[in-house]
């Protein structure tokens, strides 16, 4: 039986943890997602993915439990999720020529050892010029509704791009690998030895 439970429904986070080779279940979370008043976004993210990750902790005794959660950020304004069409065709002729940040908030629980960490990642993302009609041709095409940012990396979003901008790719997708390799290793967790 896996010690290592992925707190998401996200099915773009489980494939990338399946890049490690590393057994584990997943349990999606129900939280609330909606940004405090006054919270910075770095806090949010924290907020977030270590909420997740409690979330799903309560049912798991003995695991190493993940949370992640991402936000985009785009002339001072938070975005989530679009949720339809129109909504994600705007935030897409904003992001048209300029540059969105990603943050990618990651928690980790040890639930045996009654210990967790939280950090985030950051990722820029710097689109290239789109005109109005590619941009209804992606939204139709990839239904990017419930993705930060109005896209999707792992699909067609790539050719919304002039280029990327960060330490890890996978940040980007939802699930910081490189960090979550080393946070896993300071849980007595070493992905290449298990």
């Amino acid at each position: 039986m896996s010690r290592l439970v992925l707190a998401s429904g996200s099915p773009w986070r489980r494939q990338l943890l399946e890049r490690l080779g590393l057994p584990f279940t997943w349990a999606s979370p129900d939280i609330d997602e909606r940004p405090r008043d006054g919270e910075p976004p770095e806090a949010l993210v924290h907020r977030l993915a270590l909420s997740k990750a409690e979330r799903v902790a309560r049912d798991f005794d003995d695991h190493l439990v993940i949370g992640s959660d991402q936000i985009a950020l785009f002339e001072g304004d938070i975005l989530g999720k679009p949720g339809d069409e129109a909504t994600a065709r705007a935030n897409l002729a904003r992001f048209s020529g300029n540059r969105v940040r990603f943050l990618t908030g990651l928690a980790l629980i040890d639930t045996r050892a009654s210990r967790h960490w939280v950090c985030h990642e950051r990722y820029d993302v710097v689109f290239r010029r789109l005109g109005e009609r590619e941009i209804a041709h992606y939204v139709a095409r990839e239904k990017p509704l419930d993705s930060a940012g109005s896209f999707r990396m792992e699909g067609l979003g790539v050719t919304l791009f002039e280029r990327l901008e960060g330490d890890d790719p996978n940040t980007l997708i939802g699930l910081p690998l490189i960090r979550l390799c080393a946070l896993l290793r300071e849980a007595g967790l070493d992905p290449l030895a298990a």
